[in-house]
């Protein structure tokens, strides 16, 4: 009888290791709102998803706490792990923050060609990041000029290439 619970016990963790496995499929498919061409996963802004009492726990950060575009980031999530027929809960975690550091290499290389010139990593010593230079997305050239702090959201910086004369956005290194 004992092997008998051992063998549904594992075969329980195995269902929940393969049903977590799939929603994290599904969540690479889930667009950042803002930037089309990246996924949630890939910009770090999906942290975990957890299976509890048949239910999915999927744990989201923001690039800001007041990000305009949460609540539809928290929408798309719901609708589309909910279309596997799992219930869903989306929790909204502001600890640890977000850092541009959890955007991986191939989300940069998709901002750069996106036109959108990808945050440099900094590990921590953000100081040294607001003095480094921006390198423009569409020639290369690290002859910018930042226009303003602020873009057209919160996370993003205008700046002006001297070389090719193109305006372009970088998204902040936080």
């Amino acid at each position: 009888m004992e092997i008998a619970s051992q063998s549904a016990l594992a075969m329980t963790i195995c269902e929940v290791d393969f049903l977590t496995e799939k929603i994290w499929q599904t969540l690479h498919e889930v667009k950042d709102p803002e930037i089309p061409v990246v996924s949630l996963v890939e910009m770090g802004i999906v942290r975990d998803v957890q299976i509890e009492n048949d239910k999915a726990i999927i744990t989201i950060t923001p690039t800001f706490a007041g990000c305009p575009a949460m609540h539809v980031m928290r929408r798309e999530v719901e609708e589309r792990v909910g279309a596997m027929g799992v219930e869903v809960e989306v929790r909204m975690t502001l600890t640890p923050p977000w850092t541009s550091d959890w955007i991986g290499d191939e989300a940069r290389a998709k901002l750069k060609s996106f036109g959108l010139a990808p945050p440099p990593k900094h590990q921590g010593d953000i100081n040294v990041i607001l003095l480094e230079e921006a390198f423009c997305p569409h020639c290369g050239s690290s002859n910018t000029t930042i226009k303003n702090t602020f873009g057209p959201t919160l996370c993003r910086a205008i700046f002006y290439c001297n070389e090719c004369q193109q305006p372009f956005e970088q998204f902040k290194a936080l």
